[in-house]
């Protein structure tokens, strides 16, 4: 017979995925979610059975709060952030254990995680728990320690807050694919003509260096531009230099490498046929968990 403890470990390892999802979604950081579900744990240790009624909604409480506090304390490290600031990559091998459906949401893109930094905290916890996840109002409530009505409210202004500004990607996981070999024979040959038919003309380009590696400090807009852009990084690229595709934030990425070493992930967002949005992370501290080649 399986001890307290044990059982203890059962439970948490069957919502494990979900408190993930849940913090990476918040945080935007591998690591950190990592370290939000360690101390969930915890804290799901030391709990007495007087304080869980549902282990799914205590676990939820927690690791959602400790989200909560480390966006607030993060808050100034993001504002004083070099050049624009992107999710730490989350690639496919790392959302093997999670739940398909949430692992291949459009809530995982890059383009998305990006958008919900305009939410208040507790905001993107509400929009969050709401409009991804499925919790009910008075659950979320609770979660959150405030009112239900508050709560929708939260939520309602979130959605249209992010309704002005968020593009839904639909392309199946062929398509994808296709576009992602076209896009990387053209840029690794340097052939721009063939760029610009895959790029959408308001096509944007995003790379975060974080103040430690070279990057554009500043958006790079428009489809000619961001056609010669790949076509100069390919021509700068270390000897060494080579690309592996990969399912990066639930779409179609590549993974930079010099030698076995890697210093770069791009994830492009396709709409229309089209790459529309296009993100390089290249700053080191959020390739600890790429994959050497």
């Amino acid at each position: 017979m399986a001890s307290v403890a044990e059982q203890q470990a059962d439970v948490f390892t069957e919502h494990r995925s979900l408190l993930f999802s849940i913090a990476y979604r918040m945080l935007g950081s591998v690591m950190d979610a990592e370290d939000a579900v360690q101390e969930t744990y915890l804290r799901w240790q030391r709990a007495s059975p007087d304080e869980v009624r549902s282990p799914k909604s205590y676990l939820s409480t927690v690791v959602t709060r400790l989200c909560i506090d480390h966006l607030r304390s993060a808050k100034t490290q993001r504002e004083q952030y070099i050049g624009p600031w992107l999710p730490e990559p989350l690639i496919a091998e790392e959302t093997a254990d999670m739940d398909s459906k949430l692992a291949l949401a459009d809530s995982l893109s890059m383009a998305f995680l990006v958008l919900l930094e305009r939410l208040a905290p507790i905001e993107r916890a509400v929009f969050l728990l709401r409009e991804v996840f499925d919790y009910g109002y008075p659950e979320i409530a609770r979660i959150v320690d405030k009112s239900e009505a508050n709560c929708r409210q939260m939520a309602r202004r979130a959605r249209q807050h992010l309704a002005e500004h968020r593009r839904r990607f639909h392309a199946s996981p062929e398509q994808l694919g296709q576009i992602a070999q076209r896009f990387l024979q053209a840029a690794t040959t340097g052939d721009v003509q063939s760029l610009l038919e895959l790029l959408a003309d308001d096509v944007t380009v995003w790379s975060d260096g974080g103040g430690k590696v070279a990057a554009a400090l500043n958006p790079i807009e428009g489809a000619d531009k961001v056609a010669r852009f790949f076509v100069g990084i390919v021509k700068k690229a270390p000897p060494k230099f080579s690309v592996r595709p990969a399912r990066v934030n639930g779409g179609p990425g590549f993974l930079l490498y010099d030698g076995a070493q890697p210093y770069g992930v791009i994830s492009a967002d396709v709409a229309d046929g089209k790459v529309c949005g296009i993100h390089i992370v290249v700053n080191p501290d959020k390739l600890r968990r790429v994959p050497p080649l």
